[in-house]
Parts: structure tokens; C-alpha cells; sequence
């Protein structure tokens, strides 16, 4: 727990640590922000005393410029402080957004694997959200700590009495609600485990709907998210009474110390050892002193949600891709690539269609040539992750379509522009299906299984890859079109290295090659 707890630290820091003058603008506007309130009472109980109760009207009027220039000061920095603090939130959500989603990029099929579905989904939805609130906070955090020290250092000037009980009584009342924070963040690690266990859980019901609807099971899952629902609710309200307690204790804890201030000082204004000026002033101050309390504990809270949701984040910044790029990474060859298959001993000549009946073991060859065979005499573990995946694209039935426009999500700005994909793919008509703006629903569930796969098909020829690994590409259509694509597809491909894993015999009469899975070289 320490060692992620550290982890966790150093990432909110470094993220942080790229905005050192906005860190610096919201911590000096919220120190101008919270000086004048501290000393607003100080300058008021002089006032009485030299202005009114000594009636040196110059002296009243003195005191009356300095609460306006307070109140100046306080005006500009409030709103110098909410630009920085809601730009540090911003910079914190963003920020944070950005790194883990360009390392999700970057891991490719490894997420999948190692991550549930909803994981990336509440990090999104939730986490950032929780890395902002912290940064946001800073700047009134440490405006807070400041202007409590110059209060308490008046306050003890003026009465060493006072000034020992406001040092040890606000110091002790933060303190006390120290115990309530462990808890609380056990609390927030089980609500955010529970969310993210019913997003991966909504995830899968919609991307099945079609399915529970045909098989009559949508009640059966209703009654299980519904479930899993309320897992999250009474998460929510463990977490939320944690949190009532903390809202209670950051006003009692602190109250106490000013009715134990306010007290003492009419005590010692009863026996003349201060003036009313004074008792005014140990009044307001006291009573000042709930806010930095407050913000502390605010701050806390803060910063305890951030560590776990950057903790979360720090979990998924730590996998690596799977093969890891090599330390000394080597280029492929221009032009088609051979592959070879250690495996299995199968070898696939370059610039051919080769059509392969591996059975149940389609799956696995098709990973195993797309990343770790050996392509041109270069073993794929020894190049960069990026130039392989760029140079050997793999397509699944399983690979998703997002929602927009169709032809955006097609066109991959090669030199196979998206027209001639869509007559390979034999996909003209599935465009035409679609409504008049041609928008696709997320992951097109509008369509048909045929017609997705289609589209897919036509998206992975718009790669214009130097190796195109397509595993059933035609498994969902009718014998005639499937007949229309291989030939068309054996045309679009003619002199670059395309594998199509099939059993399909209109595949393997358009092949230049067939192979079995078990051909040795």
C-alpha cells in the first residue's frame, strides 16, 4: 500500500511539475486572497480603539483606507485565483486524460488482455475528475496555511494567552479529524471498484443487446446490472457518511476553539487586561479560523480521492505492450515482406495471397504472424512496436466500428482510397443502408452482422498495409458475395503479401497459394 501510495504521489507531482507558474500564480493570488480576510478583524479592533473609543477622527479615517485597500486586495486576487485554480483543474483532468490515453494507444492488443472493459471508461468518467479537484484546491490550501499564520502571530503579539490557544487549539482541531480520512479512503477504493465493475458490466450488455433481445435474456441482465447498481449505491453511502462526518467535525472542532477564544477574551476584557478593539479582534480572528480548517480538510479530502484515482491511473501508466519495444530496435525491408511462422513452420512467400485452413487454430496463428513471426529475415520482437504496426495489420470479425461518419471511419488516407475499399469489400449497398448522412451508430449496431463486417473489411484495405492478416474475413455473408470479394480483394492486393485464414473454397480457388496449418517450410 506504501509503495502505491508513493506512486501515486509522484504522479499527481509530475503532473503537477509541467505548470511551475501557474502553481506559483494560484499559490501567492490565494495567499492575497485569505491575508485580507485574517486581517480584516485586527484592522477593525484598531479602529475602534483609535477611532472611535479615543475619537481621533484622522485615525478612524486611516483605518477606514486600509479596509478598502484590503478589500481591493481581496477583489483582485479572488479573481486572480479563480482563473489559476480552475486552469490548474483543467491542466489536472486534461492532463491526466491525455497520458493515460495515449499510453492505452500504445498498448494495442495488449489492453484488452490485461484490463477490464470499463476500467479505461471510469478513469475517463470519474478519475481525472478527482486529479482535477486536488489541483484546484491548492491555491486557497496554501493561502489557508499562510494567513493562519500571520493570524495566530498577531494574536500572540497582542496576547500571549490568546495567541498559545489559537496555536495549539486550530493545529489540534485539524488533527482530530485526521482518524476520519483513512476510512474514507478505503471507502472511495470500494465505490470506485464496484463503478468500475458495472461499467464493464454495462459495456457488455450493450454491445449484446441484439443478442439478449433475440434470446429473450434482457430481463435476466436487467436484474444483474440492477444488482450491481446497488453494490455501487451502498458503496456510495459508506463513502457518503464517512464524508457527513468530515463536513460535522470541520465545523465542531474548530467552533470549539472559538467559543474557547471568545471566552478567554471576555475574561480578559472584564479584568481590563485587553480593550474592547482587542476583544472585537480576537473575536473575528477566532471565528476566521474555521475557514482554514475547513480548507484543510477540504484539501485532505481532496487529495485522498486523487490518490486513489491516481493510483488507478498509475496502475494502467504500468503495462507495457506486449512484445515490449526492443532495446536496440532493426527496420524491415521495404516493399512485401515474407513471413515465416516458427511455430508452426509455415512460411507465406511475399507479394501473394495466401489463403490458410488453420481450423481451430486460426486465431492464434493470425496473432502470432501479425507480431511475432519473422517478417522479411527481421524477427518482429526485434522492431519497433509503431513500424509493425504500421507495415502488418491484422483484422478480426471481432475489431469495432465508432460512431460518426461511415466514411471517416473507413478512410485511413492511404493510397487505397475509400471508393475502391468499398467495391473490394462489396460494401456499396451497405453505405447506401445507411441513414442520409451517413452516420453510423456506436459500434454500428444498426447493422447487420454481414454488413460490419463488410465495412471492416473495407476499412483494413484502406490500410494499404505491406502484410494484410485478415482472419474470416467473409464468415457472415452469402456464398455469391463472398465469392464477388475474394476475387476483388485478390485484385486490390495483387503484388503485396495478403493472408486470409479460411476454410472457405471460394477463397482458395482466387489464391496464388493454400496452405494447411501443419505445411512445414
Amino acid at each position: 500500500m506504501a509503495s502505491r501510495d508513493s506512486s501515486a504521489s509522484r504522479f499527481l507531482w509530475s503532473l503537477l511539475a509541467q505548470r511551475p507558474g501557474l502553481l506559483t500564480l494560484a499559490t501567492i493570488s490565494g495567499a492575497l486572497w485569505m491575508l485580507p480576510t485574517a486581517l480584516m478583524p485586527l484592522v477593525v479592533g484598531h479602529a475602534i480603539d483609535e477611532g472611535i473609543r479615543d475619537g481621533v477622527d484622522g485615525a478612524l479615517l486611516g483605518w477606514v483606507l486600509v479596509v478598502v485597500a484590503l478589500g481591493l486586495t481581496l477583489m483582485v486576487a479572488a479573481g486572480t485565483l479563480s482563473w489559476a485554480s480552475h486552469t490548474l483543474w483543467l491542466h489536472g483532468a486534461v492532463g491526466s486524460q491525455r497520458i493515460v490515453l495515449g499510453h492505452v494507444i500504445g498498448l494495442g492488443g495488449t489492453l484488452t488482455r490485461k484490463v477490464r472493459a470499463g476500467e479505461v471508461v471510469t478513469v475517463g468518467a470519474t478519475d481525472i475528475y478527482r486529479v482535477g479537484g486536488v489541483f484546484e484546491v491548492i491555491g486557497r490550501a496554501t493561502g489557508s496555511l499562510v494567513s493562519f499564520a500571520v493570524a495566530a502571530a498577531a494574536v500572540l503579539w497582542i496576547s500571549p494567552v490568546m495567541g498559545v490557544v489559537v496555536l495549539i487549539g486550530v493545529p489540534l482541531a485539524t488533527v482530530g479529524i485526521g482518524p476520519l480520512l483513512a476510512p474514507l479512503r478505503r471507502r472511495e477504493e470500494a465505490q470506485r471498484e464496484e463503478l468500475s465493475q458495472v461499467s464493464a458490466q454495462a459495456a457488455d450488455i450493450v454491445s449484446g443487446l441484439r443478442i439478449l433481445r433475440g434470446v429473450g435474456g434482457e430481463s435476466r441482465f436487467h436484474a444483474r446490472f440492477v444488482d450491481a447498481s446497488q453494490r455501487v449505491r451502498v458503496a456510495g453511502v459508506a463513502a457518503g457518511r464517512i464524508e457527513a462526518l468530515l463536513s460535522a467535525a470541520e465545523i465542531l472542532l474548530p467552533g470549539l476553539v472559538t467559543v474557547l477564544v471568545t471566552w478567554i477574551g471576555a475574561r480578559l476584557a472584564l479584568d481590563g487586561d485587553i480593550s474592547v478593539g482587542e476583544l472585537v479582534a480576537f473575536y473575528g480572528v477566532s471565528a476566521y479560523l474555521v475557514i482554514p480548517v475547513r480548507t484543510a480538510t477540504e484539501a485532505a479530502y481532496a487529495f485522498a480521492s486523487a490518490q486513489v484515482a491516481a493510483g488507478r491511473m498509475g496502475s494502467l501508466l504500468r503495462l507495457e505492450p506486449e512484445p515490449a519495444p526492443p532495446e536496440h530496435p532493426k527496420p524491415l525491408p521495404p516493399g512485401p515482406l515474407e513471413l515465416f511462422d516458427e511455430a508452426s513452420g509455415l512460411r507465406i512467400p511475399a507479394g501473394e495471397l495466401t489463403v490458410i485452413d488453420a481450423g481451430e487454430h486460426a486465431e492464434a496463428l493470425a496473432e502470432r504472424l501479425a507480431g511475432a513471426a519473422i517478417a522479411g529475415g527481421v524477427p518482429l520482437r526485434d522492431v519497433e512496436p509503431d513500424e509493425v504496426r504500421r507495415r502488418i495489420v491484422l483484422a478480426h470479425n471481432q475489431d469495432q466500428l465508432f460512431s460518426g461518419p461511415a466514411r471517416t471511419e473507413i478512410d485511413l488516407e492511404s493510397d487505397v482510397d475509400v471508393e475502391s475499399a468499398l467495391h473490394a469489400a462489396d460494401a456499396h449497398d451497405v453505405m447506401s443502408a445507411l441513414p442520409a448522412d451517413g452516420l453510423l451508430d456506436e459500434r454500428a449496431r444498426s447493422l447487420s452482422g454481414g454488413q460490419r463486417q463488410r465495412l471492416l473489411l473495407a476499412r483494413a484495405l484502406c490500410a494499404d498495409a505491406d502484410v494484410l492478416i485478415l482472419d474470416e474475413p467473409t464468415s457472415a455473408v452469402d456464398a455469391h458475395t463472398e465469392a464477388r470479394i475474394a476475387e476483388r480483394v485478390g485484385e486490390l492486393r495483387r503484388g503485396r503479401t495478403t493472408v486470409v485464414l479460411s476454410q472457405s473454397p471460394l477463397w482458395m480457388a482466387v489464391a496464388d497459394q493454400v496452405r494447411h496449418a501443419g505445411d512445414d517450410a
